[in-house]
This record gives C-alpha cells, sequence and structure tokens, in this order.
C-alpha cells in the first residue's frame, strides 16, 4: 500500500475565501491588475460589474450564433426556393413560381433560422467552456462546496505563467482572503 503526501501531488491551484462580493470584486480588480490570466470568481449569485474587474473581453458566442442564424436562414430559403421554383414548380391558386412567392416561405426561414442558432449556441458554449467535463479537482475542495450558499471564492490555476504557490499564496492573503486552499489536480 501506497500512500502519497499532498506535496507530491500536481497542483490544481488555490482556492481563496472573501469575506463578501465587494471584498470580491476588490480582489478580482488586484488579480486582474497582478496580470493573471487562468482565475475566476464563483459566487452564490451574480455580482454586478464582476465582468469588468476581472478584465473579460466580449464573449465569441454571439458570432457564433450569428453565423448559425446566417446559415439556417440561407438553408431554408435556397432549399424552399430551389425545390419550389427549379426542381419542382408548384402552381397555388394562380401565384407565380419566381422570386414574388418568397413572402411563402417566411414561416420555414424563420425557423430553420432560430433552430440553427438554438443549435450553434448550445454546440458553442459547450466547446467554449470544455465541457462536457464529468469531474473537476475543485469539487474535492472543502471550500468550495460554500460557494452556492454563502462562500466568495476566487481560483487562481496553476497553469497560469505567473503561479507560483507560496507567492500566489502570499498575495492571496495581502489582498484579504480569510481562508485559503490548496487544490489538487
Amino acid at each position: 500500500m501506497s500512500t502519497t503526501t499532498a506535496s507530491t501531488k500536481q497542483i490544481f491551484g488555490i482556492v481563496a475565501e472573501f469575506d463578501s462580493a465587494s471584498d470580491l470584486y476588490h480582489a478580482a480588480e488586484k488579480v486582474r491588475d497582478a496580470g493573471f490570466k487562468r482565475w475566476d470568481v464563483h459566487t452564490p449569485f451574480p455580482i454586478h460589474g464582476m465582468d469588468h474587474a476581472m478584465g473579460l473581453k466580449k464573449s465569441w458566442l454571439s458570432g457564433v450564433v450569428l453565423c448559425g442564424g446566417v446559415t439556417g436562414f440561407t438553408t431554408a430559403l435556397i432549399l424552399q426556393f430551389f425545390t419550389q421554383v427549379n426542381l419542382y414548380p408548384t402552381i397555388v391558386q394562380g401565384k407565380p413560381t419566381n422570386l414574388n412567392t418568397v413572402p411563402a416561405f417566411f414561416p420555414v426561414t424563420f425557423e430553420l433560422t432560430i433552430l440553427f442558432s438554438a443549435f450553434a449556441t448550445l454546440f458553442g458554449l459547450l466547446i467554449f467552456v470544455l465541457l462536457p467535463r464529468w469531474n473537476h479537482p475543485l469539487f474535492e475542495s472543502a471550500l468550495f462546496k460554500k460557494f452556492s450558499d454563502d462562500g466568495f471564492l476566487l481560483v487562481i490555476e496553476s497553469k497560469d505563467p505567473k503561479f507560483r504557490e507560496d507567492k500566489t499564496t502570499e498575495f492571496l492573503e495581502s489582498i484579504g482572503a480569510k481562508a485559503i486552499e490548496r487544490v489538487d489536480a
């Protein structure tokens, strides 16, 4: 039977708990200003302005959704127009089989635009947030179990270029963390 000490395990990162949303907000600004890149905050509710405090940019997801919507719109018009006008002209109550019939295509075009946008949203989000991931090292943290109830947590990952366990721990203490925990990978 082998025993492994915490010091020989690979570290995932460091979790720091703060007293309030305001303290976490100001700590996030300090972490951003210190130049850390691989870090996140976890709170029981959204904190207004936290994206700005973390220095987050606009998400690429809206561009992916737009591409999905344009693809759905184009697909619907091409399929309907090609089949109803070119391939098999359908004359209904003497209406023309040309570009003037486009208003009849609006319901299907609308539905495919929404459908493709929804699929782009779902799959784009899964790709951007690297899901599915069935287990995460943070799930083993005692501090992390508090975030959905009353904890205000900041996690700095060991993959960050500026991460040094001792220096990062000292930095988190200096910005007001009331509890700090090492999380092993």
